[in-house]
């Protein structure tokens, strides 16, 4: 825990979230080979405050989650840049393979969609040879943040550091076959929906991520 206590459930917004878990993750992850991911949208004003609190630069690596048909607040697997495409076995196993792809397809156009909106141009970070600290918001299955691991290994990162304020504990278990380190200042059991665990949890929308990555 924050020795300041200030990263008591539940978190005043994404920033004070962020700020804490920079906190955190200051005095093990100094090195200047380093580069903050966000996973987008709501990961990104929790990575800004990591990314300043380690003086590192801040980048984005777009993950989409894959939704039940028929529970829409249910992840059934993610896809995320280079192709990646991680199913949650658990969560999909009423949804055919024919009709996973499918809704798999869909949100593979949403990433490129969204690499060139929040771009503008700009080329992401090379991540060869670096260490990668992947920050969300929240993991609740922790599909989009295993997604998100295997795209950024197979751009070239050295080591995978997942961190998060917030996540189920078994989201957070899944993970250490993906990450060399995981990070996560709460993980409440039983757990809720990553929004109850913020007082202020207003999306964060595409105007806003390319503001904080254009600064």
């Amino acid at each position: 825990m924050d020795p300041q206590g200030a990263d008591t459930l539940p978190f005043p917004n994404r920033a004070e979230a962020g700020a804490a878990l920079g906190r955190r993750l200051s005095g093990a992850h100094s090195s200047s080979n380093a580069v903050v991911l966000a996973l987008p949208r709501g990961g990104v004003p929790v990575a800004k405050k990591v990314a300043e609190a380690l003086h590192l630069p801040l980048d984005v690596l777009v993950v989409r989650k894959i939704r039940h048909p028929e529970e829409p607040e249910l992840a059934i697997g993610a896809v995320a840049a280079g192709g990646v495409t991680v199913r949650n076995a658990n969560a999909s196993a009423d949804v055919a393979p024919k009709r996973f792809e499918a809704l798999a397809d869909q949100q593979r156009i949403e990433v490129a969609k969204q690499e060139v909106r929040y771009r503008w141009g700009r080329k992401p970070q090379s991540l060869e040879g670096k260490t990668a600290i992947l920050v969300d918001d929240g993991l609740a299955t922790g599909a989009t943040m295993r997604a998100a691991l295997s795209a950024a290994r197979l751009m070239g990162a050295a080591r995978l550091v997942a961190a998060v304020p917030v996540g189920s504990r078994d989201a957070v278990r899944n993970l250490y076959g993906y990450a060399d380190e995981v990070v996560c200042l709460h993980s409440p059991q039983p757990f809720q929906a990553v929004g109850m665990y913020y007082s202020d949890f207003a999306p964060f929308k595409d105007a806003d991520v390319r503001v904080v990555l254009a600064a």
